[in-house]
């Protein structure tokens, strides 16, 4: 089942191969001016320059190969060798019906699947994730599941930092501020097994404590040189296992995930793999001979390196760090070996990493040495960067006292605003409070994720809550609101009898909604194709337009009943749709408000 766009285009194709113009030339997209056609193609300027021919001419001739077509109620050229084409309304009703009866609402799958992994998240262990962890998390969840959706085999990851120099600083920080800690430690790294239960002493350091002690430490790790090789000796005990540190470590790590799972549900966001840079710990020492035994690993002033640069590089790339000179993995090794082990478990096609444009060179840098080492094929391993999200100032987002804003509190500022444009609106106050609390929940979700996926990931945006919860414009909450207005139709068509029936084309609104319809896959496909939901954000809210000028313009509980059940099957399908397009960018819809 093929959208009207390919279907079209296919048609074109083959009138511009029948005049001798290359096929690909007829390529046909959505018209500029909507009030004279539904489509329209420009190949006949291009194909005029090829020919040598007049463009009215090669038009003229594409006109009359086209213009049997049944689907087609007229084709005109316009201008210079514009080619309008206008859809039959038959044609029309015949594609809304089966978008309808459509599971996929029109969607259609990939013609070869492929593994994917898709690396995103990246919370730190021992610290909250920020907003900065905000963006990661929305965009590749809703890749993940667009590519889930196109048929591929896919698995989330949420690859955390866990295992680098970081822990080391926080390690030293908490033995300094607690003497019964730095005792407990020592005694286990002498006598203690890795796997022993977490002492009390241990037990009573909280995430609280972690956050505060570490930007202190990390400070400190820059000013002072022997700070700074004492942490990194103590990252080289946990990586080397010594029981105090290992088991310290392990409080950390579940302090921490009590928090990431709570801001990840709050969000709607999931994993299939919660692995993190120390799950490949027993990889690195094997994978470390074999890059020397192929010549890879350079000695460089004590630490071992592997240089990356090529010959015609326009900008110079640093070598990948993958032992430094204390005997320690690097945060790049791990990343190495993570593509190994991911290579062995999963054997993917692609691997996709969401994450901030700012770390671009070091995945170019990891990437390579990937490639050198045998571990992936050029192609296999794509970053895909993004943006910040700024305050009014233009620069990243901060609390009003210059901190960064942990993501819960910034969870729960949405969630109080979405509270207060529902008092505003009226909406939900007849509820009970438990369910109240749920739309409020998925309203703040909406506005949070619309509002970044509705940019292109590449680009930056400024953060204006107030307006990203406005139940009207381009927002996530005017997007539930026109979805659980569809829902409430359709109960009252239900509780009235009514039902749906065939599709009937006659009025202009219904025309723009079936076309609209229509474009899901186009949408869908290009979402795929960049890896960018923006696409499919910009569709859902255009099917939320189209819906309003039809829902105003055409009545349905009202029609006669041929044309009633015509309009309830619209409905119908412009719920589905809009539903899918919402999921794949992982908002839930409530059932009323």
């Amino acid at each position: 089942m093929s959208d009207l766009k390919r279907a079209l285009g296919e048609a074109v194709e083959a009138a511009f191969a029948a005049v001798g113009a290359p096929p690909e030339l007829g390529r046909v997209t959505p018209s500029d001016r909507p009030d004279l056609a539904d489509f329209q193609s420009n190949g006949a300027l291009a194909a005029a320059k090829r020919l040598g021919k007049n463009p009215r001419e090669i038009a003229a001739a594409v006109v009359e190969a086209l213009a049997g077509d049944p689907r087609l109620s007229a084709v005109e050229i316009a201008g210079p060798g514009f080619i309008n084409l206008k859809v039959a309304d038959a044609t029309l009703a015949s594609r809304a019906d089966e978008v309808a009866d459509d599971p996929r609402a029109g969607a259609e799958t990939v013609a070869q699947p492929r593994r994917v992994i898709v690396d995103y998240g990246g919370p730190n262990v021992a610290k909250p994730m920020h907003v900065g962890h905000l963006r990661a998390s929305i965009i590749g969840e809703s890749v993940k599941r667009i590519y889930r959706f196109r048929g591929d085999t896919v698995a989330g990851d949420a690859h955390f930092g866990d295992w680098g120099y970081q822990m080391g600083l926080l390690i030293g920080a908490v033995m300094d501020e607690d003497a019964e800690i730095a005792a407990e430690v020592e005694a286990l790294n002498a006598a203690g097994g890795v796997d022993d239960p977490i002492p009390a002493a241990f037990a009573k350091v909280t995430l609280a404590d972690l956050d505060r002690l570490y930007p202190l430490a990390a400070a400190k790790g820059k000013e002072d040189p022997a700070y700074r090789d004492r942490a990194r000796k103590l990252t080289a005990d946990l990586q080397g296992h010594r029981a105090g540190c290992y088991i310290l470590w392990r409080q950390f790590r579940a302090v921490t995930q009590v928090a990431l799972e709570r801001d990840f549900h709050a969000l709607g966001v999931d994993f299939d793999w919660w692995k993190g840079e120390s799950d490949v710990d027993q990889l690195i020492e094997p994978m470390v001979a074999e890059l020397d035994a192929k010549g890879l690993l350079v000695d460089d002033q004590g630490a071992r390196i592997i240089r990356v640069a090529r010959e015609g590089d326009k900008r110079e790339l640093p070598p990948l760090l993958v032992v430094s000179s204390e005997g320690s993995a690097m945060y790049g090794t791990t990343d190495l070996a993570t593509i190994l082990d991911r290579k062995q478990v999963f054997d993917p096609d692609l691997v996709i990493y969401c994450v901030d444009q700012r770390q671009a060179d070091h995945f170019e840098i990891v990437f390579r040495a990937a490639y050198l080492a045998g571990y992936a094929h050029e192609g296999q391993l794509e970053h895909i960067g993004f943006g910040t999200m700024n305050g009014t100032d233009g620069k990243p987002f901060k609390t009003r006292e210059g901190g960064v804003l942990k993501l819960n509190d910034l969870i729960e500022m949405a969630r109080a605003k979405a509270r207060e444009r529902l008092h505003e609106a009226g909406l939900g106050e007849d509820l009970p409070e438990a369910e109240f609390e749920d739309i409020a929940g998925k309203v703040a979700v909406a506005a949070l994720k619309f509002a970044d996926l509705s940019n292109f990931r590449g680009t930056s945006y400024v953060f204006d809550l107030d307006r990203f919860t406005s139940f009207e414009g381009r927002t996530g909450p005017y997007l539930l609101y026109q979805a659980v207005r569809v829902k409430s139709l359709l109960r009252r068509a239900e509780g009235e009898g009514a039902t749906a029936g065939p599709v009937i084309v006659a009025e202009s609104a219904e025309r723009d909604l079936v076309l609209t319809l229509d474009a899901f896959d186009a949408a869908l496909t290009e979402a795929y194709d960049k890896k960018a939901p923006n696409a499919l954000a910009e569709h859902a809210y255009r099917l939320s337009q189209a819906f309003s000028k039809f829902y105003a313009a055409c009545p349905i509980l009202q029609a006669e009943p041929a044309i009633r059940a015509s309009r309830l099957t619209l409905a119908g399908a412009t719920l589905r749709q809009l539903e899918l397009a919402l999921d794949l960018l992982g908002i839930s819809v409530p059932e009323r408000m």
